[in-house]
Order: C-alpha cells, then structure tokens, then sequence
C-alpha cells in the first residue's frame, strides 16, 4: 500500500484551481444525489444496510468503490512505475484476497448475521463479552485505515492542489472530514453507497482512458512500452545510484541488469532472506486481511439474499481484477513517459506516478480530472469506514452491551450518528497529526489486525463445531495485541537505513523511511514489515488453545447456525425482528 512521506514544496505541475474546482464539483453533484436518494427518518435497518435494497451488480460496483482506495491507486501504480513486477505482486495479492471472501465468507455472512460481524460471532456465543471484543478489533482496525485515508488527503494536497504549509493541509484534512460525516449523517448506507458507486465507475474509466492513451504513445505495443520504461530507468540517476550501491558492496551489476529487472520478479523482494519472508508475510496479511475488513463484510448485508451476496463478490472480482490490470500498463506508462526521476523529485514520490501521467497524456485538464477522483476516492472509502465504525458503536456497544438489548431504533440512530460526527472529529485531528507521517504502518496495521484478530474467529465460528467464547476472545485479543505489538517494534517504526532526502529548500538530509524518520532512533527488534507471518498463525492457535481449555459447548446453538448459513433459513425472521 502506498506510504506517505514528510513532503516538501508543492508542485507547480498542472492548475490547481482546476483542480479545486473539480473536486468541487464533485461534492456538490454526489451530495444533491445523496440527499434525493437517501434523505429522511431511517430505521436502524436503513441507516446500516439501506434495508438490503442494493442488487448483487450495485454493491459489487459499491465493493469496488469501498476497495480500491487512493493510497492502492496511486501507491500501486508508483510501485509499478520505479519497482515493476515487484510493485505488482500488491495487485495480485489484493485480487486473490476477494477469492477468499467469496469462498469462505461472502454467503454464509450475509446469512448467518444482521447488521454487524459481531452479530455472526455473538450468535452462539456469550453476547456481551464477544461484542465488547469484537467492537475493539473493529474499531481498531477501521480507525487506523481512516488515519491511512486522512493522512493521505492532507498529503495529497501538496501536488495535486498546488498548497503547502501546515494550516493549508489540515485544512483540506479538516474539508475531507466534514464532508464524509456529512454523507453519513443525511444518507446512512444507502447514500455511502451510492457514492462508492460514482466513485468507482469514474476511477475505473479514468484509468482505462489512461490505459488506451497509454498504449497509443506505444504504438499499440505492450512489449514496446515495458521497452521505453526499462531505457527511462536505465538512463534515471536512480540506477546509478543502485549501481554505485552494488559497487560499494562488492558485487557488479549494470544500468541495463538494474533496469532490466523492472519485468522480473524478486527486484525489491527476493534480495535477501529476509525481504522473502517479509514478502511471505505481507500476502498472508493482504490475501487474509481482506476477508476480515469491517467495513467490506457490511457489505454483505445490503443485498436481500445470500445468492446476491454472492453475486456482489463476483462482480467485485471482475471489477477489482480489471482494475488492477490496467494499474500495470499505468504504472509502466508513468515509468516510461515520466520517468523515475521525475517521480521521486516530485511530493509524495512514488504516489505522485499517476497524476504526473495524467499530466503528460493530457495537461493541466488531465490531471485535473485525476486530482478529482482521488479527492473521490478518498471521501468514498472514509465514508464506508465512518458508517461501519458507528454501526458498530452504537449496535454492538450502545444496544447490546449498555441498553442490554432495550432501545429504540429511533434512539439507536441517534447514537449511530453521534458515534459518525465522534469518529470524523477524531479522524480529522488524527489525519492532521499523521499527514507528516510515514502511513505505510496503518494500511499495513489495518490488514494484520483484520486477518489476526477477525477472519480465524470468523472461520471458526462459522465452521467449527468445537469453537467457544474462551477461545473467541484469546484469538481476537491475541491477533489484535500480537500484531500491534510486532507493528510497533517493526522496521516500519523505527529502525530502517537512513536516504538522503531533498527539502524544500534545497538542502538534502538524511531521513529514515520509518514512522520516526530519524535515523538514529531505532528500537526495533522484530524484523519484518509486517506482522503477518506470525500474529495470524498466532491468532488461530489460540482460538483453538482457548477452546480446548473451556468446558462451554453448544452443539443445538452451532447446528442451528449451521442450517442456516447454509440454506438462509431464518433471515428473513432476524432482519423483521
């Protein structure tokens, strides 16, 4: 995922009152959707899952909307851009992820619960104590991807809006907020929705018009444009700079075999022992953690059955995939008409490969429209976020574990909108502390956390007889302490090699691509990236520990649950409850 880093001065690339003006616009148009479609008194109902109104094409689009986030866009396609092939194994990782969601979860989710995950894993469990942890996991794992979200808006700002400073940042972070609180609060799911929906259709056109705009500068020739990318690298004083690296460690290599290493695999990831397994464990994270995301299992149940569900997934595969394709010839489009150098001497380095393509193909309108739907992207997916973290709070804490099960719906929305304004307030000032920030660690903390402490409760709930409240509990607080605790004392903290980085003023100092980008603070011990490799395995053992050390066992409860995630019995009943 992509990672922002301390920026320096704004770029002069492009026109930022277009820029502005396009965003604009875009508010303006999707709130007048959002307040003709989705305006009024709701029920709980409608404010979490828009009553289950959406077909399985509509929220597959709606999916795809929620997923395809601006740090994936415009971070895959940077690593494409300056890594290759090595930038897109992310690609691969994010689509096979969905396969695992349609397999395992999609259906028998939207069968077996109401509105929440919590529902699923409180069905034969003990309610309170199972809610209470799996509000923590959640919240935990959708604040930390609302961090990643805001903190890239504030980032963005400085190439794709012409700002700088402080105050011109928080003030987009702060604008990016309240108007993401402000379609939840008058549309609830279904008005989310609907701005995923816009959302992803504009982002995936406009990477397809890149993609056919791309292959023409080639002459219609794949083969052709991977050529072009690897003469720009070879030629960039990025590989000089690897090739003098390799020099002063005693191996010998050329610009061509640098450049050259663009269409082959293990470029970033196969050099060492360690970046291999640190490669292992980051596509457990990326392939498991998906299926746990709060805010993607929502989805499931704003379908009115489970075969929509499952429909939805399928279209959100198909969407998601070709999305990522066409991120391929982006990204080697950018490294072939950009450049490396250009990219990282531009704010935000690899992040800034799209927006300068756009610019190139197609000027200052170009990059404008760019600037547009990552400002979409972002509101999209933070919305999605905010929904999911209010649901939560006031379903799963307000109703079930404060009111004990006795409250109103009236006064549940009520809740579930505070909760929304809560949760942006705590996003805008979180965003504006972490806008300066290396964020890679959040996106990454997002998905440890979703595959540790959410997807082996979920599975084994859903499939294991023997499963407990004991060992529900070790296993989401194991998974969500473990990786916490491995992200914290991981290299993405603190600890990596320090880069001369180049400021706005000219001067050149050496920063560590780490959270604290001083180098000399280091106190890291665990020396993968991401937590992965051992929290997820961790987070399943003690699932299975903590139930073979309880005596609790209800086989009528798991035969019941059994029946009907399988056949769908009994949800009609639930959601008229």
């Amino acid at each position: 995922m992509a990672s922002f880093t301390a920026l320096a001065a704004a770029t002069t690339v492009g026109n930022p009152k277009l820029n502005i003006t396009i965003f604009v616009i875009f508010v303006l148009v999707t709130l007048t959707i959002v307040i003709k479609v989705a305006g009024g008194k709701k029920t709980a109902e409608q404010y979490y899952t828009a009553g289950g109104a959406f077909s399985g094409r509509q929220n597959g689009i709606a999916i795809a909307g929620d997923y395809l986030s601006a740090a994936s866009f415009l971070g895959i396609a940077g690593a494409i851009a300056l890594s290759g092939m090595d930038g897109f194994l992310y690609s691969i990782g994010f689509l096979v992820a969905w396969l695992v969601a349609l397999l395992l979860v999609a259906e028998l989710m939207r069968n077996t619960g109401r509105f929440t995950m919590a529902d699923v894993l409180a069905y034969r469990l003990k309610q309170r104590p199972i809610r209470i942890a799996v509000s923590v996991s959640v919240l935990c794992v959708s604040l930390f991807y609302l961090l990643a979200q805001m903190a890239g808006a504030g980032a963005l700002v400085s190439l794709l809006l012409g700002v700088t400073g402080n105050t011109a940042q928080n003030l987009v972070i702060a604008v990016v907020g309240a108007v993401m609180v402000t379609y939840v609060l008058i549309g609830g799911m279904k008005g989310t929705t609907w701005v995923q929906i816009i959302k992803a259709i504009l982002l995936i056109s406009a990477a397809a018009i890149m993609t056919v705009w791309v292959l023409g500068k080639a002459g219609g020739s794949l083969s052709g444009l991977f050529g072009d990318a690897i003469t720009k690298s070879a030629e960039s004083q990025t590989t000089a700079k690897a090739v003098a690296a390799a020099a002063k460690a005693g191996t010998t290599t050329t610009p061509d075999a640098v450049a050259g290493s663009l269409l082959h695999y293990g470029a970033k990831y196969g050099k060492t022992t360690t970046s291999k397994i640190d490669f292992i464990s980051l596509s457990m994270a990326l392939v498991l953690g998906t299926a746990g995301l709060p805010h993607v299992l929502q989805r499931f149940y704003t379908v009115p059955t489970s075969k929509q569900a499952r429909k939805s997934v399928e279209w959100a595969i198909w969407l998601i995939g070709g999305f990522y394709l066409l991120t391929l010839i982006i990204g080697f489009g950018a490294g072939a008409l950009v450049g490396p150098d250009e990219i990282n001497g531009a704010p935000g380095k690899a992040n800034s490969a799209a927006p300068l393509l756009a610019f190139h193909l197609g000027g200052s309108w170009m990059l404008g429209i760019v600037s547009g739907i990552a400002f979409a992207t972002i509101l999209a997916v933070v919305a999605g976020l905010t929904i999911t973290a209010s649901a939560t709070f006031a379903h799963d804490l307000y109703k079930e574990v404060f009111k004990k099960g006795v409250s109103t719906q009236d006064q549940e929305v009520k809740m579930a909108r505070i909760a929304a304004i809560a949760i942006g307030i705590v996003a805008i000032f979180g965003g504006m502390l972490a806008k300066s920030q290396n964020i890679a660690f959040l996106v990454a903390l997002a998905f440890a956390v979703a595959a540790s402490a959410n997807l082996p409760t979920i599975l084994y709930s859903l499939f294991w007889k023997g499963f407990n409240t004991r060992g529900a509990l070790w296993s989401i607080y194991g998974g969500l302490i473990s990786s916490i605790v491995l992200i914290i004392f991981s290299p993405v903290v603190s600890g990596k090699p320090g880069v001369p980085t180049k400021l706005a003023d000219g001067t050149t100092v050496t920063l560590s691509p780490s959270m604290f980008t001083d180098p000399t603070v280091d106190f890291h011990w665990f020396p993968l990236d991401n937590p992965g490799l051992i929290s997820i395995p961790l987070a399943f053992f003690l699932g299975w520990l903590g139930s073979k050390l309880s005596t609790e066992h209800n086989a009528e409860k798991y035969a019941e649950m059994e029946v009907r995630a399988l056949t769908g019995h009994g949800v009609a009943e639930a959601i008229n409850h």
